[in-house]
C-alpha cells in the first residue's frame, strides 16, 4: 500500500478516462470528481490509482483479481443462504474410505470455498488497509457502485456497510461521507474488532475441527 508523505497528483480528465477503458468500469461519480479535483489517493495510506505496467490499477491491491472488477458488488444478504450451503458441505474425514480421499475431497471444497470468498468483493477495490486483515472497500460496479464497506472477516466474517447517519443507521455510507468522517467513526458497533460479532464459518466448520491430513491448509 502506497504511504506518501504528500497526497500525489490529481489526474487528468484524459487519464481518468483512459483508466476506465482500461478497468472497464465507470469510476463512481464522487470518487471519479476526487481522483480529478483533488488526488489520485485519498489521504495517507489509501489506494492510489496509477498506471502500471500491466495497465491502470490500484496499489495496494495487487493481489486482488482483475476479472471480477466489472462484476457487481454483491450485497452481503444475498449470499448468506449460499454460504451456509457450501459451509454445509465441507467434507467430513468419517464419510471417506481412506485419508487420500478425504484429503482430496477437502482440496476440491477448499477451492469452491476460496472462489467463493473472491467473490463477495467482485466490484470492488480495497481503499484503506487497516492492519490485521481488515480493511475498507469501495465498490464500484453494480446498483451498490459509489458505496464504502467494511471488510471484517479477519476476526467475523462479515462484511458490512460504513454508515453514515449516527446510530442505528443502516444506508451504505458514500465516497464523500467517508472522506469527511473516516472509517472507524462509520464502523456499526456490533462491527467492530472484539465486539464478540458471531464468526458464522467458524460456526458451521466447527470450532478445533482440524482439514483430513494431506488436505492443504489455507494458512
Amino acid at each position: 500500500m502506497d504511504h506518501p508523505t504528500t497526497p500525489p497528483p490529481p489526474l487528468t480528465e484524459a487519464e481518468a478516462a483512459d483508466a476506465e477503458r482500461c478497468l472497464g468500469v465507470r469510476l463512481p461519480a464522487e470518487y471519479r470528481a476526487h481522483l480529478v479535483g483533488v488526488s489520485a489517493g485519498a489521504g495517507e495510506g489509501t489506494a492510489r490509482l496509477l498506471r502500471t505496467a500491466d495497465g491502470w490499477w490500484w496499489s495496494g491491491n495487487e493481489h486482488r483479481r482483475r476479472d471480477l472488477l466489472r462484476l457487481p458488488f454483491p450485497h452481503p444478504d444475498s449470499y448468506t443462504a449460499a454460504e451456509a450451503a457450501l459451509d454445509g458441505r465441507e467434507p467430513r474425514w468419517e464419510d471417506h474410505p481412506d485419508g487420500p480421499s478425504a484429503a482430496e475431497a477437502w482440496n476440491a471444497w477448499d477451492a469452491e470455498y476460496e472462489e467463493f470468498q473472491d467473490r463477495k468483493t467482485a466490484g470492488a477495490v480495497v481503499l484503506r488497509e487497516h492492519g490485521c486483515g481488515y480493511a475498507t472497500l469501495l465498490a464500484l460496479s453494480g446498483p451498490l457502485a459509489g458505496t464504502v464497506w467494511w471488510d471484517g472477516r479477519a476476526s467475523s466474517d462479515l462484511i458490512v456497510p460504513l454508515c453514515a447517519g449516527g446510530a442505528g443507521a443502516t444506508r451504505p455510507a458514500t465516497f464523500n461521507e467517508w472522506l469527511a468522517h473516516g472509517s472507524w467513526a462509520l464502523l456499526p458497533d456490533a462491527a467492530r474488532p472484539g465486539s464478540g460479532a458471531v464468526d458464522r464459518r467458524g460456526l458451521g466448520r466447527g470450532v478445533g475441527a482440524a482439514p483430513p491430513q494431506g488436505a492443504v491448509s489455507r494458512g
